[in-house]
């Protein structure tokens, strides 16, 4: 799992400043946690963003009061939705992961019936995958990086 960015902060700024900065640090490390997250070769990617959305959105929520009501609602309403689409996958890459871990443990007829689970997993997961794509497309995260930056320009 990626570890968080230090957030370098100014004790003696206002509290609004360290919310604009928490919330700016956190969503770039969404951003750059995007990058290859449909790969189903390399799950850690999915729960990785999956975590920088978590991280985000409590930031979010422990400043609420410092940004303007609609425009924090809306930017918290799209940062649930993506956190909700990385989990349905990430729910998938962790149940096969554990069922491909007991293959040796199992033979004969427990066996196949245990790959036939594992392959309706996969295939639950290519679509959990496709249900993903569009909240992780370009368009989609430059719009919420630019709400998400809107957010933060209206405490500077």
């Amino acid at each position: 799992m990626a570890r968080a960015r230090k957030v370098e902060l100014d004790c003696e700024a206002p509290f609004a400043e360290a919310a604009a900065r928490v919330v700016e640090v956190r969503a770039e490390e969404l951003f750059v946690r995007s990058r290859g997250v449909l790969d189903l070769e390399d799950v850690e990617r999915v729960h990785d963003m999956r975590v920088a959305t978590r991280r985000l959105r409590a930031a979010l929520e422990v400043f609420a009061p410092c940004f303007p009501r609609k425009r924090h609602r809306k930017a918290l309403k799209r940062v649930k939705r993506l956190a909700d689409a990385l989990g349905e996958r990430r729910d998938l890459d962790v149940e096969i992961e554990l069922l491909e871990g007991c293959r040796d443990e199992v033979a004969g007829e427990d066996a196949a019936s245990l790959e036939a689970l594992i392959e309706d997993l996969r295939a639950r997961q290519r679509r959990a995958n496709d249900d993903l794509a569009p909240h992780v497309a370009k368009q989609r995260l430059k719009k919420l990086r630019r709400r998400l930056a809107g957010l933060v320009g209206a405490v500077r």
